[in-house]
């Protein structure tokens, strides 16, 4: 099929031929990509990452679960403790200059909340004591919002300890993604000093009764012991509360600031829509700064072609190629149909933003599992037509 201009009716957000995504890898210092699961939120996060990598910039993406090859391809290795980089010969190709840089890091809650102990902990007994305590290693199950809390300590963190120009975060592909941003308000419910002193030993005849009695009530609920073990730990862990409470809500300072930007990953399918809108409103609720709308693996963008009802097949041509002359028509009209489809989608989003800012990036036939594909996709995320 002939490929002529792009389609007329298609006007990209775009300011001297970049993307609105461009003036965020170049100046923003988060990048939160969120969306449904099976949409490319992970690659487009990776894309994003090799974008500002390109910029000159020193570029982290903190990723949940990356496919298998993807992850091969970026050098992220299984039960990292710290984010590694992309082997400078692999991002010596895609054009990266020296001062750019980028890293990878499936996230871990486990040594994120590690690492958050030993720096709010007075000393390495006090450290030990913690990390050594069962309810620790169990936390995440015990404590809602705990899990998420780690997420947003591992994205702050690692936005403000000065080695990285950006951090682009990928969000697990749930409705729950966006909840580490709840984290501080539930964090601090859980740490208010006047439901743990509950829990803690006490003085005095009538207080050591109320203790007694809700230690029986523990012990008859979970076992013998537990409630000494519950006492433990939020004995060791009563002096790093404060802490805690102060860095959740400068993570939520971050995050609503104007140095991070939320994006939106969909697909044309119905479902990822829908969830897109679901997304759209949490976002709007809680305040956070919305950057736009990608409408991935999109033939919005689908070439012209020359139609096969348009050529003239011999009078005396065989009934078989008369046959397929018609199987190609049939084919043309519903890759005519869903270009028009996504053209409509994208336009449906630019109207949902204040700026318009919502691109499509072109269904690259499969899956993106190695760096030339991210390269071709983060062409496309900040220029349009770069790879279409």
């Amino acid at each position: 099929m002939k490929a002529s201009s792009r389609p007329p009716d298609v006007k990209p957000a775009i300011k001297d031929g970049f993307t609105f995504i461009e003036p965020l890898v170049r100046e923003k210092k988060v990048i939160v990509c969120c969306g449904a699961g099976g949409v490319g939120k992970t690659t487009t996060a990776a894309a994003i990452g090799v974008a500002a990598a390109a910029q000159g910039r020193k570029v982290l993406v903190l990723t949940i679960d990356p496919a298998r090859r993807l992850a091969e391809a970026m050098g992220i290795p299984e039960a990292a403790r710290t984010p590694s980089p992309v082997p400078r010969p692999k991002i010596d190709e895609l054009g990266v200059p020296q001062e750019g840089d980028l890293f990878a890091w499936m996230l871990a809650p486990e040594v994120v909340f590690e690492s958050m102990v030993r720096r709010l902990a007075t000393d390495e007994q006090r450290v030990q004591e913690i990390l050594s305590n069962r309810l620790y290693q169990h936390l995440s199950k015990i404590v809602a919002g705990m899990q998420e809390y780690t997420a947003a300590e591992a994205l702050y963190t690692l936005a403000t300890e000065g080695r990285y120009d950006l951090v682009v975060l990928d969000t697990p592909p749930s409705r729950n993604a966006l909840e580490f941003l709840e984290a501080p308000r539930k964090l601090s419910m859980f740490l208010d000093e006047r439901v743990i002193g509950v829990f803690l030993p006490k003085k005095g005849a009538f207080m050591r009764a109320a203790s007694d009695l809700i230690e029986k009530v523990f012990t008859k609920a979970f076992g013998e012991g537990f409630y000494g073990e519950l006492q433990s730990f939020l004995g060791a862990f009563s002096g790093m509360f404060g802490g805690m409470r102060a860095h959740a809500e400068a993570v939520r300072t971050l995050l609503t600031s104007d140095e991070s930007a939320f994006l939106l990953v969909t697909s044309p399918e119905p479902a990822a829509l829908a969830e897109a809108g679901f997304f759209q409103g949490k976002i709007r609720d809680l305040k956070l700064p919305f950057a736009g709308y990608v409408l991935n693996r999109s033939w919005a963008y689908t070439r012209g072609f020359t139609a096969p009802e348009s050529l003239e097949l011999p009078h005396d041509a065989p009934e078989v190629d008369r046959v397929a002359m018609r199987k190609l028509s049939q084919l043309a009209d519903a890759e005519r149909w869903r270009a028009q489809r996504d053209r409509d989608l994208l336009a449906r989003l630019r109207m949902e933003t204040e700026t318009g800012a919502a691109i499509a990036t072109p269904h690259l036939g499969g899956a993106v599992e190695d760096l030339a594909g991210l390269a071709e996709l983060a062409r496309n995320l900040v220029r349009i037509g770069a790879g279409c």
